[in-house]
Parts: C-alpha cells; structure tokens; sequence
C-alpha cells in the first residue's frame, strides 16, 4: 500500500490545444516510471470504443500501455489488477451509473485508498472521485442508485468552473447561485470550483492546486475565496468523509 496519490483534472481539452495537452506533463509526473500500464473507464461517454481510441492514443504517446475496463470480461478483476486508474470525462451520470452497475464502487475505494495506487480523473472523472456528484454541471440523463461517489476525497469539486459574465444578457442562475444554492441545504461539504486549465495534486494528506487559472472555494456560510496555483488545500483533507462515518 501507500498514500493516496490523486490527479483530478477540471477538462480534458483546453482551447486551443489537444486531448489532456495542457495536463501532459502534469500527467508524467504523476505516474512516473514505476506505472507501465493504466486502467481507462470511458464509462461517461456512449461510445467507449471512439473514446478508449483517443486515450491510448494519448497514454501511449506518453509513454503507458493502455487498458480500456468496457474491453475486461471481468471489470472488477481488471481493477483488482490494475496499476494505475483513469476515468475521463462524459455525463457523470451515466459514468456513476455504470460504476455501481459494474460493482466497481468499493473496488476503485480500496485499490486506491488502501493499496495506493494512482488515480487519475478528468471532468466527470474528477466528479466522482469526491464524495457526491450534487455538484456536476451535467443533466441527469440516467438514474444511478444513488448520488454518493467514490469519497476519495471529503469534499465535492465543480469542474469546468465559470465566472459569471459581467457583459451577458443571459439572466439564468450563475454556477456561484448554484453552489450556494446547493450550499442551503444542511451538511453540505466544501466545494471546490475548478477553472478550466486547472487541477488538483493530492499525495497523502497534501493537496496543491496545480494548473494555471486557479480555482475558487466555496464553504458553506462563508464567502467564497480566490485561490491561485501552488494552493495548498491540505485543510480540506482533514474533514471527516460521511461516507467513512
């Protein structure tokens, strides 16, 4: 075993640049030399073939072997052997969905918080490594059995976060009123809103903020806060995770 060792991207694809382009060194450093091969679920899209192409790819241009779980005849199996995990980006409900229909829920939990090894998310895949999915940007175009997520971390994150537009005309709710909308309801943990182009490290019981837009934070009551990269948001691991409780 070992500490838990987390990369959770905000997107997959910045303007201007390729699939996890601007994430690709962040990438190898995390994994290093010891990984040779990654596990992908590309449960958060229909089509897993389209999708496990993009990623090998990508992955094998960086140096890994890549393994698509929707290919295992036995999807727990692969992640009881797996190296190192990514899930990439999609519905987070569809992807939630799938995990619990795939009994993948304790097994991604244990091969990462007690065995240790790496894992990896991107956009829906950052999604699900905190404790809830309430605070996705996507609509719930399947039913999954419960909102619980894998608890990696005791807070939720809201990728692909957006400022509001001073100039718009557009008088909908601002991803800030909805945070703090979610944020009334009792219990509700931090949430952490990343920009696009921004990531979190966790290593252990450390978490920086890595990337290059920084993120904004949100607690429940208090004013949000601006958080440039090099962050340490080690505080938010020290909370106790519901789902341990």
């Amino acid at each position: 075993g070992g500490p838990r060792r987390l990369l959770l991207i905000s997107n997959s694809t910045l303007h201007g640049g390729g699939y996890l382009g601007h994430c690709q060194q962040h990438i190898q450093s995390f994994l290093g030399q010891k990984v040779k091969r990654v596990l992908f679920i590309p449960y958060a899209l229909h089509d897993r073939d389209a999708y496990a192409r993009t990623a090998r790819e990508k992955f094998e241009s960086l140096g890994y072997g890549l393994d698509s779980i929707h290919e295992s005849c036995d999807p727990v199996e692969a992640v009881r052997k797996s190296e190192a995990i990514f899930i990439g980006g999609g519905n987070t409900f569809r992807l939630l969905k799938a995990l619990y229909d795939n009994s993948l829920i304790h097994e991604i939990r244990k091969r990462v918080l007690e065995d240790g090894i790496p894992y990896m998310g991107s956009s829906a895949g950052t999604n699900v490594a905190t404790i809830s999915i309430n605070t996705t940007n996507d609509m719930p175009i399947v039913y999954p059995p419960s909102l619980k997520a894998l608890g990696l971390v005791p807070f939720n994150i809201n990728p692909h976060y957006l400022d509001p537009d001073i100039k718009r005309t557009h008088m909908g709710e601002t991803r800030e009123e909805r945070i703090r909308q979610y944020h009334e309801e009792p219990n509700t943990p931090p949430v952490l809103g990343l920009r696009e182009g921004t990531m979190l490290l966790v290593e252990g019981d450390k978490a920086t903020l890595q990337g290059v837009t920084g993120a904004r934070l949100f607690l429940r009551g208090k004013k949000p806060t601006e958080h440039e990269p090099g962050t340490d948001f080690s505080f938010l691991l020290n909370d106790s995770n519901p789902l341990n409780a």
